[in-house]
Formats: C-alpha cells, structure tokens, sequence
C-alpha cells in the first residue's frame, strides 16, 4: 500500500467534496427525522429472530453521539460509534482540503496480501461488533 499526497487530476472525481456531501446530508436528514419525534425506525431481522442484527442501535447511537454521549454512543453499537469518529474526522479533513484547495491524500496499489488482511480485518470487526450486541449490548 502506497499513501500519496497530491492534486487531483484532470477529469478525477473530488472524493472529499462526494463524500462530505454524502455524510453532511444523511447527519441533516437524521436530525431532522429524530427532532421531528418520528418514530424510530423497527429492526425487521430482531422482529423476525429475536436477535440484533449488525446495525442494531446504529440510530441511537447517533443520535447520542450527535448530542455529545460519546460513552453512551459506544454502549448502543461500538462499531457505528468508531465509524461515526471516522466520518468526523474525515469532514474535517475534507473541508479544509476543500477550503485551501490543497493535495488530497490517496491510498494506492494494494498487494493482493493487504487487501487479504482488510477484508479479514473488516469481518473481524463486524463479527465482534455483532457478538458484543447478540451478548447484551444496549440492543
């Protein structure tokens, strides 16, 4: 794996501006659906089992972590809690590479072995992340 600093090319998508779109509209939108009182949304996989699925207590995570619960955040679901940090810190970083029109970071030519350990590292992460919400998280 390669990390680079550079300017965009010509004709390249600007990741930063897409993705700061994308994560500034769907935080409005819950926002706006939670400070509206509408009702949360149901879990059809926990109505249809009995257990939490992988995204169960994603949306009160959030809207704890939206209000500053940071430790309440993490109880609800700690993997949209950690994933909720990213996407923060993510912002920043694309707002004020947006602002200053400065190089953009990019994560370039992967091994076949470092794409082997992300996909194995992503499964461990949902996999442990749905054991601590089966074992009693704040589900």
């Amino acid at each position: 794996m390669q990390i680079c600093c550079r300017r965009l090319k010509l004709q390249e998508i600007d990741h930063e501006l897409v993705w700061l779109l994308v994560s500034l509209g769907a935080g409005a939108g819950l926002a706006a659906w939670l400070s509206a009182r509408l009702p949360m949304p149901g879990c059809p996989f926990q109505s249809l089992t009995g257990f939490p699925c992988l995204t169960c207590g994603a949306t009160r995570s959030a809207w704890q972590f939206l209000h500053g619960h940071f430790i309440m955040a993490f109880r609800f679901n700690p993997l949209a809690f950690l994933s909720y940090c990213g996407i923060a810190v993510f912002d920043l970083y694309a707002f004020g590479v947006l602002l200053t029109r400065g190089p953009r970071l990019r994560l370039e030519k992967f091994s076949s072995r470092e794409k082997k350990v992300l996909r194995r590292l992503a499964v461990a992460l949902l996999a442990g992340n749905w054991l601590y919400l089966i074992a009693g998280g704040m589900v």
